[in-house]
């Protein structure tokens, strides 16, 4: 269990923003499999102002999607202060501050990661939130731009002063992505050098993995991302691994193939049917992974833009009995 500010995370495993990922469908099935704290999608607060599809798709929430965070992109004042007067209309639970997202467009214009490269900028910045808000405020982080400035003590440390209510720390520089060793001591060094606490991320796909991220970090939760993807046992997974040393029997494909199409029949629901089959196929091949034919199957995709050819296609490579399609399918 962790507490950030009045939040009680427990177990302190919690859903990551992703960019085309965690929208309300996605959030929906994650928390079905234990996950007490998600983020919406990562909002980039010049374009939260505007009535857009994709804006409000990002921002549709409901009662049971509790609690709730929404992570904001953006180094501009300006944008970041009219941000925060147009979510006030939002019921969250948590602001997150993005300084790590690695994306070439984005450090191009000196945000996410890019804010990684001034400190005190940062530093201002999150006053200015903090000050604007009475929500807590946390901020996401990497190590540092690259192996040569590595900084998260110093960038936590100012965040904390801040006012910063927890810090998420990817174990990766900017320079890196999502490539290369987990760096384990540096969030082991940042954990000792704040009070608030610290929650980690990076290679976190299974429970072994979970585990070894807090032991050899002492960090307080874990932030999971890319390691849910096609796969929401995964919280089930770690708290099973965390309590009693042993990993959980990995699910049927008959229940992976169930639990797809639960997750694209939500989909259809939310975004109907075109777009939903369309944003949902990129999926598949997650859902699937490691079983014979998945390049086929994922090639096949890319034009099918209906359920039923969606089905069509999976039942030519995965064929279900008889007795259970109805079941699966509905």
């Amino acid at each position: 269990m962790v507490r950030i500010a009045n939040l009680k995370i427990d177990p302190p495993l919690i859903l990551a923003p992703m960019t085309g990922v965690t929208d309300l469908p996605f959030r929906r099935l994650m928390r079905k499999f234990g996950a007490p704290l998600a983020f919406m999608e990562m909002a980039n607060v010049r374009s939260l102002p505007y009535n857009t599809k994709k804006s409000n798709s990002i921002i549709a929430s409901e009662n049971h999607d509790r609690p709730l965070g929404m992570q904001l992109l953006g180094n501009d004042e300006k944008f970041i202060l009219r941000g925060l007067e147009i979510i006030k209309k939002f019921d969250l639970d948590l602001i997150d501050f993005n300084a790590a997202c690695p994306v070439r467009k984005v450090v191009r214009r000196g945000e996410g990661a890019g804010l990684l490269k001034e400190p005190k900028k940062l530093f201002k910045l999150l006053k200015l939130i903090k000050k604007n808000t009475k929500l807590p405020v946390t901020l996401k982080i990497r190590t540092g731009w690259d192996k040569d400035s590595i900084n998260a003590i110093e960038i936590s440390k100012y965040a904390q002063d801040a006012g910063a209510s927890a810090i998420f720390i990817h174990g990766r520089t900017r320079e890196q992505f999502y490539n290369g060793d987990v760096d384990y001591k540096t969030i082991k060094e940042v954990k000792h050098s704040v009070q608030i606490p610290v929650i980690a991320s990076g290679n976190i796909f299974s429970g072994a993995l979970a585990k070894k991220m807090l032991d050899e970090t002492g960090c307080d939760g874990l932030l999971l991302a890319r390691g849910t993807l096609g796969n929401p046992w995964l919280f089930k997974e770690i708290r099973s691994f965390l309590k009693k040393g042993t990993l959980s029997k990995p699910p049927s494909l008959n229940l992976k193939i169930k639990i797809m199409y639960d997750h694209l029949n939500d989909m259809i629901r939310f975004y109907g049917e075109k777009r939903g089959v369309v944003l949902f196929r990129k999926f598949l091949g997650l859902y699937l992974k490691g079983n014979e034919n998945i390049r086929q199957v994922r090639n096949s995709s890319s034009a099918l833009k209906t359920k039923k050819e969606l089905s069509r296609l999976l039942d030519s490579y995965f064929p279900i009995p008889k007795n259970e399609k109805k079941l699966i399918r509905n």
